[in-house]
């Protein structure tokens, strides 16, 4: 009865989306105001995300029953979104989202799909890890379709879309994906893995990747922090984010500042991790500059309590760290573009192991036959990759079909400690939203 109310207090009062290009000068500014619901900030900034846009500056309120958000975005060129089309589906998608769509637990993570089998994988890192995992699935007649890798701290992860070679469909036989699940899990284990490896096959599905990887990574325990010398040679201290966690006992709420260098989806991997754990957003503020992201959240557990113990304080700081260090650009970004074959991925991560490289994270698609790519690589011990041995690969690959896109520098300024009350001193003033040069009108 309480699910079926929800819905009418929603269709009562549906969402009003509204996408102005004129109060900013160099970002589009979307509004988003709604019934509240639990996942709903979440929803919002996943559509954003899918959309490729990049938030710039965000004002988040939740409270009292109602969902008022305001976004200002840019496309990756920098610049606004311009083109009506674009608009109009944008306007559509947050609508539907922010009112009618079933609950978080049913709507983010797995949609159904006949086109592939969805392969879920975690286990300990090492490098040629992405090489053998290919190597098999070829030697099973499994043609990779699209699949995003992930490490941190010691750990990989994956999410991996296979196709059967002869039919181009998914993989269905019981036998078959068994047979797939034994080979790959032994591969994940390795000769000395302390944790255990997992893996899950999906047939048929298709996974929100970014959304799993998060919670593969987070149920994988990659927060905890190993030593460095066994992350290798590149971890500088100074490029770590600067999490607090800090008390608000006169509202109480917790409050939660962010300092970390700005990149694409940062908002999406933190709100992520906040709903994974269990806690809502309901104030916040988010504001980048050319090199550096801020961010400040008043949150409370589902359950209506702030933050309460030393031991739940210090993992929300190393979760939300690794949520922000999970997807950083680290090492040579290199692009490979080029027509689809069956044992394509197999062929390059072996080229890749062979010349001593270790790929960090990596994103494959496949659209129309042609493959599109992206991996980030360093040596072996964690460090910048030699240039001739670019040179080298480029000679062996094709210099028309491997790029080097990017070489990450991971030395931004480090953050400058900041006291509570950033957004504090005006969250609960009368708001005029004059940072977002928007006025609101509620007639």
């Amino acid at each position: 009865m309480d699910d079926e109310y929800a819905k009418l207090i929603r269709r009562m009062n549906p969402p009003r989306v509204v996408i102005d290009n004129n109060s900013c000068e160099d970002a589009t500014v979307i509004q988003v105001d709604s019934v509240n619901k639990h996942g709903i900030l979440l929803e919002v900034v996943q559509v954003l995300t899918d959309m490729n846009l990049i938030i710039t500056k965000a004002y988040i309120s939740c409270d009292a029953g109602w969902f008022m958000d305001v976004f200002n975005v840019i496309d990756y060129d920098g610049n606004k979104i311009r083109d009506k089309e674009v608009i109009d589906y944008i306007q559509r998608r947050l609508e539907s989202n922010a009112s009618f769509s079933p609950s978080l637990r049913e709507s983010v993570g797995v949609m159904p799909s006949e086109e592939h089998t969805s392969i879920e994988l975690s286990g300990t890192d090492r490098p040629g890890l992405l090489s053998e995992v290919c190597a098999v699935l070829t030697d099973l007649h499994c043609n990779v379709v699209n699949a995003e890798i992930w490490t941190h701290n010691a750990r990989a992860a994956a999410v991996v879309h296979v196709t059967d070679d002869s039919t181009g469909c998914a993989i269905k036989d019981p036998n078959r994906l068994s047979t797939i699940k034994e080979l790959l899990c032994n591969v994940l284990k390795g000769n000395d893995d302390l944790k255990t490896a997992n893996m899950t096959l999906s047939p048929p599905g298709v996974t929100n990747r970014e959304r799993r990887l998060h919670q593969i990574m987070f149920a994988d325990r990659d927060y905890e922090r190993v030593e460095v010398d066994r992350l290798g040679g590149i971890e500088n201290k100074k490029s770590r984010p600067h999490v607090t966690v800090l008390d608000c006992s006169q509202k109480d709420y917790t409050v939660i500042t962010m300092r970390s260098k700005d990149r694409p989806k940062l908002l999406f991997d933190i709100i992520c991790t906040l709903t994974d754990m269990q806690y809502v957003v309901f104030h916040g503020m988010v504001n980048t500059g050319r090199m550096e992201a801020y961010q400040e959240f008043y949150i409370r557990h589902v359950d209506g309590l702030p933050i309460s113990s030393e031991a739940e304080r210090e993992r929300v700081v190393q979760c939300l760290e690794a949520a922000i260090e999970r997807r950083a650009c680290e090492g040579l970004e290199l692009e490979l573009c080029t027509e689809d074959r069956v044992g394509l991925l197999s062929d390059i991560t072996r080229i890749f192991r062979e010349n001593s490289l270790c790929i960090k994270r990596a994103e494959i698609s496949t659209k129309v036959g042609q493959v599109k790519d992206t991996f980030y690589v360093t040596d072996v011990t964690g460090n910048p990759v030699d240039p001739k041995i670019i040179d080298a690969l480029r000679r062996q690959i094709g210099h028309s079909v491997l790029k080097v896109k990017h070489n990450s520098s991971i030395s931004p300024k480090p953050p400058q400690e900041t006291t509570m009350g950033f957004l504090f001193g005006n969250l609960f003033k009368a708001r005029t939203f004059q940072s977002f040069k928007l006025v609101r009108s509620y007639s």
